[in-house]
């Protein structure tokens, strides 16, 4: 059986309600506080080096189109561009070593063809080389080093590297998936505490020292938590450790992305013509690129597309889309290398949820699907120290051990889970508003010192006299808040 707290009644201001149990959310923030503070300090190196990585790796984009022009664009668009088996020709030609991995038509007017070769020397095995061929002449226009589904050219794939492990191979991985893991932890305490902050403490302006920074760095923090949450969420979903748990997960839920079956249909009727042309990932396989190419746009496949040759003599070409921009083009075909008839097609519209969230989480993730401003936006997040006004992940990681370097709770001289000591009661420590009124009016202002000694002369006349009255009723209100306070201090603390 419970009983209610008593109810005190005060002579001066009547009864007073009764006291408050303990509040969970003063038992919550220390803890919280706690966690934010030792989970920023031990992954904030981390945390600098991804942001000033995915700074440079958002900027390598819009880079890449001017370093590598002259590859990827053709000096003036022709009338009409020819077949893409010309095209492929043109390219082993120059390029007669390896086999061909995949074919990109050129998907605009001004755009190259690049065909992907596999298995050159000094090349790198998991990379292929790029051969650009100008659609409307044929005429190779050079041949880069490309790696990933994006197609990055060697400055983007060297800053990807260094952004996922910086160059360290697999054990490097670690730091990434590390700085990942913790982000959201210390984003979302970061939350939890600045809306448990009175208002009047969230100010910036007119603040300084101390003050200023943790204000700076709470804003910072709050308008940009969103941002954080999301690296952290997407960048988990292809990491080493965390990334395979998630793919677990999303077998057992049924939410995998769907591909195409690359098994040519027809059997053994036709599974001699793929032999017959070429050997397995010869781009001359069967029917040929440009009965494969039609079949998908009668499909419904528009650019841009990637054509892969079949693996051997059982298999069929797959051409898929590859448009990673807003809105996503990821529709894919199987077509028979005996007959060119599309035998299986996916589309990106009966994707399951998780495997379209996927999708879309990545590839805002890594800038491309909303192009430039989703760049910018990146860039902005991770913006570098020493730019003017710094935002981001570099400013809050800089400003947090600014707040304070002392640990919350005992390093302040507070046991953990102990009750905050009360204020100081009237006329010590901090002076109450009341008496920083009462100190700055005309004609009260009091002395303290020995009763009667040292007070002001008040002045002469009618006006000396209402002055006096004056000063002395805001004395009297003084000495009875003062009263009301302890009174209730005491109550309290059961002192």
């Amino acid at each position: 059986m419970t009983t209610a707290s008593p109810t005190h009644t005060d002579p001066l201001r009547g009864p007073t309600p009764p006291a408050p149990g303990p509040r969970r959310r003063s038992a919550l923030r220390p803890l919280v506080l706690r966690l934010h503070f030792y989970a920023g300090l031990c992954v904030a190196p981390f945390l600098l080096v991804a942001a000033a990585t995915g700074f440079l790796y958002a900027a390598s984009f819009p880079a890449e189109k001017l370093l590598y022009a002259h590859e990827l664009t053709v000096p003036e668009p022709g009338e009409r561009k020819l077949p893409v088996s010309e095209q492929v020709a043109a390219a082993r030609e120059a390029h007669p070593r390896g086999t061909v991995s995949a074919v990109r038509p050129s998907p605009e007017d001004d755009a190259t063809t690049r065909v992907m070769l596999s298995g050159v020397e000094g090349v790198d095995p998991d990379h292929t080389l790029a051969v650009f061929v100008d659609p409307y002449t044929a005429e190779v226009r050079g041949a880069l080093e490309q790696y990933g589904s994006t197609g990055a050219l060697p400055l983007r794939t060297w800053v990807d590297e260094f952004h996922r492990d910086l160059h360290l191979g697999e054990p490097g991985r670690l730091y990434s998936e590390f700085a990942a893991s913790w982000l959201w932890v210390i984003a979302g305490g970061g939350l939890v505490l600045w809306f448990s902050r009175r208002r009047a403490r969230r100010r910036v302006r007119g603040t300084e020292g101390r003050r200023r920074t943790l204000g700076l760095h709470g804003t910072v923090g709050a308008w940009a938590a969103a941002g954080f949450v999301f690296l952290s969420a997407t960048g988990l979903t292809w990491s080493t450790y965390a990334g395979a748990n998630i793919e677990e997960l999303r077998v057992r839920l049924g939410q995998t992305t769907p591909s195409v079956s690359a098994s040519a249909a027809g059997g053994g009727e036709h599974a001699g013509h793929g032999a017959a042309a070429g050997t397995g990932g010869d781009a001359a396989h069967g029917v040929g690129l440009d009965r494969v190419l039609a079949a998908a746009r009668a499909e419904g496949l528009g650019d841009p597309v990637e054509i892969v040759p079949p693996a051997d003599a059982s298999s069929a070409y797959v051409v898929k889309q590859i448009q990673r921009s807003w809105p996503e083009k990821q529709d894919a075909v199987a077509v028979d290398p005996g007959t060119g008839r599309v035998t299986d097609v996916v589309r990106f519209a009966d994707y399951p949820v998780l495997a379209k969230l996927s999708r879309w989480g990545i590839d805002l993730h890594t800038g491309v699907l909303f192009g430039l401003p989703n760049q910018i936006a990146l860039m902005a997040l991770a913006r570098l120290p020493g730019v003017p006004r710094p935002v981001g992940i570099p400013h809050v990681v800089a400003a947090g051990p600014g707040t304070g370097l002392r640990p919350p709770g005992p390093a302040r001289g507070v046991a953990a889970g102990a009750p905050a000591a009360p204020r100081p009661a009237a006329g010590g420590g901090h002076r109450p508003r009341l008496l920083r009124a009462a100190a700055r009016h005309p004609a009260g202002r009091v002395r303290r010192g020995r009763r009667g000694a040292g007070r002001d002369r008040p002045p002469a006349g009618a006006a000396g006299r209402r002055g006096e009255q004056d000063g002395e009723d805001v004395s009297r209100r003084v000495r009875r808040w003062a009263r009301c306070r302890a009174h209730r201090r005491t109550r309290l603390t059961g002192a």
